[in-house]
């Protein structure tokens, strides 16, 4: 892994801690990505892992890039994919003032909290080395990538078309033969320009879309049948997930659809002065069937002593009488005949 001299400078021009060292000391890092601000969706997890994890399969060669991190949420997924010999390089303003006044009112309006101390926070809870980052508008990424050396590029930087162009460009540029590339918010109904950019690219630049999720484009100017296949038949064999081929503009691509599926609520737990349940009372013995009309005529004409009698010799004669004779077992017939 290259080393990274931009990420180890915690200290201004006097020698002095920067403006808001030691703050992040008082909060509690997020053990999750849940707990990163961020929109990354579900889906959109599981498609960056099942890229990433087949580029490692086939030990597929090249380094990570993020143009656009926010607050860390999809970069910090993207470094549990850093190997050993790659660098994972990222790129955002994080205060740096804009290349012009488009992009500074649209940084200000949608990423004021967006600080360069936040962004390491949380990374740092999940990883122990910060990514190698630039501290610039993405026009400057290509001054620290090289041409080709990149096998995954996610795009998720202004939604500006002319700077969504050259951000396209840029990744081009960086990507190897078969690196994937992925663009943020390519439908959203506020980004028309990533819209009009990134399926320009596919029909006057020769990018080939592989899928879509409802937030993301993913494609390649290397082979998307290949890619596409395979994700098909994962995507098939997945929990929640449906596909569905569709063509645009002579392309063939994959509509991935995600719901996770619905998980068993537990049962709530009783209150912890909640008293034990009493013990079932003892079911009712039977009550005797009431006496016949015979013999209820019959105790209240015979003399006591008569009654009591023919009690004792019915008692008797129950006692006396043999138990009935259970039926000899069948012997089945023998097979020799």
């Amino acid at each position: 892994m290259s080393e990274n001299t931009d990420q180890m400078a915690k200290t201004d021009d006097t020698g002095e801690p920067a403006e808001g060292e030691g703050s992040s000391a008082d909060r509690v890092p997020p053990s999750s990505l849940d707990d990163v601000p961020g929109w990354f969706h579900e889906v959109d997890q599981h498609l960056f892992h099942w890229f990433l994890n087949r580029q490692e399969e086939t030990k597929a060669p090249g380094d990570l890039v993020e143009l656009g991190v926010y607050l860390g949420k999809s970069t910090i997924l993207i470094g549990e994919h850093l190997r050993p010999d790659d660098t994972f390089t990222v790129c955002d303003l994080f205060g740096t003032p804009a290349p012009d006044d488009d992009n500074h009112a649209e940084s200000t309006k949608s990423y004021k909290d967006l600080t360069r101390e936040e962004f390491e926070f949380n990374y740092g809870a999940f990883h122990d080395e910060l990514p190698v980052i630039v501290q610039a508008p993405t026009g400057d990424i290509l001054g620290h990538v090289a041409p080709g050396a990149a096998r995954f590029v996610h795009v998720d930087a202004s939604h500006l078309y002319k700077h969504v162009r050259a951000d396209v460009e840029a990744a081009r540029t960086m990507l190897n033969d078969d690196g994937i590339v992925v663009f943020d918010d390519y439908r959203s109904p506020h980004t028309p320009g990533v819209s009009a950019a990134v399926w320009e690219a596919v029909i006057t630049l020769g990018l080939k879309p592989i899928a879509l999720s409802p937030q993301k484009f993913y494609g390649t100017w290397g082979d998307a049948d290949s890619a596409r296949r395979e994700l098909i038949a994962w995507a098939d064999e997945r929990p929640g997930f449906t596909s569905d081929v569709q063509e645009v503009s002579g392309h063939e691509l994959v509509r991935v659809v995600y719901k996770a599926p619905k998980k068993p609520k537990p049962k709530p737990a009783p209150p912890a002065d909640a008293k034990p349940p009493e013990p079932k009372p003892a079911p009712a013995k039977p009550k005797a069937p009431p006496p016949s009309p015979a013999r209820k005529l019959a105790r209240d004409l015979l003399p006591p002593i008569v009654t009591r009698t023919i009690r004792k010799a019915r008692k008797a004669n129950q006692a006396a009488k043999p138990p009935e004779a259970s039926a000899p077992p069948v012997t089945p017939p023998s097979s020799d005949g």
